[in-house]
């Protein structure tokens, strides 16, 4: 954990995970992916060591609304697509 993760804590999670909650989730995750760096994978949005908090709380808010692994990576995958 970075040392602001120390100071700041967890993101909150929503009382009850919505259809909103799960679009701000996956695109925390997809803004906040990792990037590999001499030192290790950092966040590719703000340099903390990855997982970076806004990445977390993403996954977990997935998590809590039941989603496999694979329903995950096709929401990011629909995410990265060029819009037209």
């Amino acid at each position: 954990m970075d040392s602001i993760d120390l100071v700041l804590g967890e993101l909150p999670m929503p009382p009850y995970v919505t259809a909103e909650d799960v679009g701000f989730a996956v695109k925390a995750v997809t803004v906040h992916a990792a990037e590999q760096w001499p030192d290790g994978p950092r966040c590719r949005n703000d340099r903390a060591p990855h997982p970076c908090r806004l990445h977390r709380w993403g996954r977990r808010v997935l998590d809590r609304r039941g989603l496999s692994e694979r329903q995950v990576r096709a929401l990011i995958a629909e995410q990265e697509a060029p819009r037209r």
